[in-house]
């Protein structure tokens, strides 16, 4: 059940005026069952002094693409209601008309653009008025019986309004059907939600929650148990054995998804989504519609419902989901076709939402956080189908209604708010060796430029530190790590298989773990030998190998740098071990060069020399031993190894961080085998 969340210690520390508005909000937005992300909005009107001390009536609305439960003051948009009042007398406005007039009411340039149902706000004369998309009213809203059910409900305290898109003309509908009864509490909007008000900002939000409380105590003594969608069909596989077949088909479905532009990808398995994939109905009612238009731009009109069951296997899932894809895009242009204006450009074609009876849901999006809103978006969809198939059946916008809303550019205009797109948005990268200076420079670097990192390390601690500090700066999700040894195949596998089940593949792969030792030739043990052979020999080698295998199964191309060494090109004294196998990493990233290119995946290696900060290995004893091996004392190795150079510096992690970002960009797409020295120069290693 929607709570009554309103706090008067918390209200009371509020200022009147828009502090309290965003009080309310927060609160509403706070439970999605109460509004969806991004969607509904609330006013408030006051008395306020504009720039010549006069008292003029302002109304206060939510700022077009803003969200309810984070949105704060400046988010708001003032209007002067003398201006907007005398509107309600007009027959008809266009849109864009609308929108420039409005421009014109604020008072303030420097407010964000008023929100698409300004006039409904403005033309019912209520000082606090919320527009909200809870679950429960919508379920009542897309019953086909819904009108008859809200009288049993609310009596004669509702206005009914039929569905029709937002603007002039639904606002008008709305004053003229509250004006016209005396007892009405609410506004029931078909097809979208619920409109409430009050004389206080709690009266309103109190008003909100009751009435939502209403429609819910009807719906769930409707609900029967085990007859949910038609009851069960579909057994649910175990976790394991639903990650385990997930982790070998995301990268298929994130290939599939991404021919126009590339997606992350992301699964959901809760328990209201295995209920609905695994129910008798869900392939038919997955197909009615979206079950509220404010869905339609992250949702699409209708999933992707996967004809498959457990029992077909892996192989008989990657098949059905590749056809199903094809089909989908192939229909989605087809709608498009049918449906376009003047001026329309078509989405990408693929799915945002994938169902797999037995597994659950599988979402795109540019980000993480996108596929989540799609996700999230979804969860609200399936509580809607839950209560109006508990009511009668389930009815959504016809495709026409629904095109002209995924395609209305009032609603596109949100999507304009949102940061460009930079070099590594949409893409994956997996650093090895990320708790350490250059792999958690490395990984700042490419997030810096929109790119999600998996941060693999055998100091989990210290890559979840890197992970966490990332994505308390750049936005949660965008970085996850894991505990990985480089020499375990096992471990190796499992971490790619994650990094598919979190992110759905990956494009930029990141060979940088590492250790060194240093000891004359005679003296160099088997152990020694052995031990940099598995780490920076073998280590690499799976992690790549396991790698180009992922990236075969996307067919998206994709870049691996090997961080490798001076010592690649240069024989170290005290160091043939060490020396050895960096001129072995830097052989074996132009054989998988070789080998990838056909597949469009890209191999190239960075050879940097002396870099102390940040370094585990340069804090460990191979300074007192490189210090030996020189003759000088260890705390003069920095200066010793910038003087050598022809540059006369030092070398930082961020230098290499800046190398690897230079071979996962567009910048090298045409360049592969290829060796890049960042060592300052120094003329024994130059290439050649």
């Amino acid at each position: 059940m929607v709570q009554n969340l309103w706090n008067n210690e918390e209200a009371s520390k509020q200022k009147a005026g828009v502090e309290e508005l965003v009080y309310r909000s927060n609160l509403i937005g706070s439970d999605r069952s109460v509004c969806n992300w991004g969607g509904g909005n609330t006013s408030l009107k006051t008395v306020e002094k504009d720039f010549r001390g006069r008292d003029v009536e302002v109304m206060w609305v939510k700022g077009s693409g803003s969200d309810l439960a984070t949105m704060k003051a400046q988010h708001f948009t003032g209007l002067r209601l003398e201006d907007i009042k005398p509107l309600i007398g007009r027959d008809e406005m266009p849109d864009e008309e609308m929108v420039a007039y409005l421009s014109h009411c604020m008072i303030d340039s420097k407010h964000p653009r008023a929100s698409i149902e300004t006039l409904l706000h403005a033309f019912l004369p209520f000082p606090h008025v919320d527009h909200t998309h809870p679950d429960a009213i919508i379920s009542l809203c897309c019953a086909d019986n819904g009108r008859e059910i809200a009288k049993e409900i609310y009596g004669d305290a509702f206005v009914w309004v039929p569905y029709i898109r937002p603007g002039f003309t639904l606002s008008k509908m709305i004053a003229e059907g509250v004006r016209s009864n005396p007892n009405a509490q609410l506004v029931l909007m078909e097809k979208h939600g619920l409109v409430t008000w009050g004389e206080t900002s709690e009266a309103c939000y109190n008003q909100t929650i009751a009435m939502i409380q209403k429609a819910e105590q009807y719906i769930n003594s409707r609900i029967q148990e085990g007859q949910v969608f038609g009851g069960s069909q579909t057994e649910t596989l175990a976790e394991e054995q639903r990650k385990s077949i997930l982790a070998e088909v995301m990268p298929m479905i994130r290939g599939a998804v991404s021919d126009a532009k590339k997606m992350i990808c992301m699964y959901d398995d809760g328990d209201d989504v295995l209920e609905f994939v695994n129910s008798k109905n869900a392939k038919e009612l997955s197909q009615v519609g979206a079950a509220c238009p404010d869905h339609l731009v992250h949702t699409k009109r209708v999933p992707l419902f996967v004809d498959w069951t457990p029992s077909a296997g892996t192989a008989a899932l990657k098949e059905a989901v590749r056809t199903g894809i094809a089909a989908y895009k192939a229909e989605y242009q087809a709608y498009f076709e049918r449906n376009k204006q003047d001026g329309d450009v078509m989405f990408e074609a693929a799915p945002r939402v994938i169902l797999i009876p037995g597994i659950g849901m599988v979402n795109t999006g540019k980000s993480l956080a996108m596929a989540g809103v799609s996700g999230a978006l979804y969860h609200r969809a399936i509580a809607v189908m839950k209560g109006s198939t508990a009511l009668g059946e389930f009815v959504s916008l016809n495709e026409n209604e629904s095109y002209n809303v995924e395609y209305w550019p009032l609603e596109l205009y949100k999507l304009t708010l949102a940061p460009a797109e930079a070099e590594f948005s949409r893409k994956i990268a997996f650093i090895t060796g990320g708790a350490g200076g250059i792999g958690s420079e490395t990984a700042r670097r490419l997030v810096s430029e929109g790119a999600h990192v998996v941060l693999a390390d055998l100091n989990l601690e210290g890559a979840e530190k890197v992970a966490s500090d990332i994505n308390a700066k750049y936005g949660e999700g965008r970085a996850k790590a894991v505990k990985m040894d480089v020499t375990s195949e096992e471990m190796v596998a499992a971490a790619l298989a994650e990094t598919a089940l979190t992110y759905g593949g990956v494009d930029i792969i990141v060979n940088n773990a590492g250790l060194a030792t240093s000891s004359p030739f005679e003296e160099t043990s088997l152990k020694e030998w052995n031990l940099n052979m598995n780490v920076l020999g073998t280590g690499y080698f799976l992690v790549a190998r396991e790698a180009f295998k992922l990236m075969k199964e996307q067919e998206l191309g994709g870049s691996m740098i090997f961080v490798a060494s001076k010592n690649s090109v240069y024989a170290g004294k005290n160091a043939a071990a060490y020396s050895s196998v960096k001129a072995l990493e830097a052989h074996l990233a132009r054989c998988i060069a070789a080998e990838g290119g056909e597949h469009g995946i890209r191999v190239n290696t960075i050879l940097p020399d002396a870099i102390l900060q940040g370094s585990a290995i340069w804090n460990s004893g191979w300074r007192n031993e490189r210090a030996a091996a020189y003759g000088i004392e260890p705390d003069q190795l920095e200066e010793h190894y910038r003087k050598r150079t022809t540059l006369l510096v030092n070398i930082y992690p961020k230098d290499v961080a800046e190398g690897i970002a230079f071979f996962a960009s567009s910048k090298a797409e045409k360049t592969t085998g290829c060796m890049l020295t960042i060592d300052g120069g120094v003329p024994a290693a130059f290439t050649r």
